[in-house]
């Protein structure tokens, strides 16, 4: 299953049953797990390990250098592919910067054509990149998550659960999950055709509405909002207490909200 014209570097391991196309690079110290598909022209790096059934489109690079000026070449890092994740053509995932540290793309992922992962980010499974779309480093991306094409999400930044961005947003603070963000850090209301797309009961999302009332007003202290909201019980679902938990973590300490 690898093409003639594919190159793959002795000390990579590649499972029998992946298939490499033609002008592929797979180098020394990268992993192609089970049923894995490298496109013509596709770039896997050192340090990379890909779960089974990973596809690499044309163009992609996985397991770049990072962009950090200060970051020696020699360090031992690695970037992670999970199980069933689609890479299409020109995107790229950049390996961390840390010895022993992992850039972390999920289980089931979309990262469409053109969008890129920087180093040390962390992102869970099924989330879903557009086109386009520009991950600074160490930003996290929760499950099911969906950043729409052109994004900007500032390093360090935290996009929570089932959130969802719209195209061209500018993110520099983090985005509570399950909620719609546009424009420039700005928040329009829960993402309520996502959760009902992924089954979530009535009880839940009334919870997750009566959560996002608590937490977002007029001036108000988002973090020591939530904070009061746990304290004070009477939320049963792990959305709903995952969105009032989200307030109190993070190093940015800058939430998107309602203007």
């Amino acid at each position: 299953m690898i093409h003639p014209l594919a190159s793959v570097e002795t000390g990579a391991e590649v499972d029998p049953s992946a298939e490499i196309g033609a002008w592929a690079l797979v180098e020394s110290g990268a992993v192609v797990g089970p049923r894995c598909r490298i496109a013509a022209h596709a770039v896997v790096k050192r340090g990379s390990r890909l779960k089974e059934d990973v596809v690499v489109d044309h163009f992609a690079v996985v397991g770049g250098d990072p962009q950090d000026l200060a970051f020696d070449r020699a360090t031992a890092s690695f970037a992670d592919v999970g199980a069933g994740t689609v890479i299409r053509e020109h995107a790229t995932v950049h390996r961390a910067t840390k010895p022993g540290g992992a850039t972390v793309v999920g289980a089931g992922c979309l990262l469409m054509a053109g969008s890129h992962v920087a180093h040390d980010c962390a992102l869970g499974a099924r989330v879903i990149l557009a086109n386009g779309c520009m991950l600074g480093g160490h930003v996290t991306v929760g499950d099911a998550a969906f950043v729409s094409g052109g994004t900007a999400v500032h390093q360090f930044c935290r996009i929570g659960a089932g959130a969802m961005i719209s195209g061209n947003a500018v993110i520099t603070e983090d985005v509570p999950p399950q909620t719609l963000a546009h424009g420039r850090n700005e928040v329009s209301g829960l993402n309520l055709v996502g959760l009902r797309r992924r089954g979530a009961a009535a009880e839940t999302t009334a919870e997750l509405k009566r959560a996002y009332h608590a937490v977002f007003g007029p001036g108000a202290d988002c973090a020591a909002l939530a904070a009061a909201a746990l304290a004070g019980g009477g939320y049963s679902s792990p959305e709903a207490t995952e969105f009032l938990s989200f307030f109190g973590g993070g190093t940015r300490g800058r939430f998107a909200r309602p203007r």
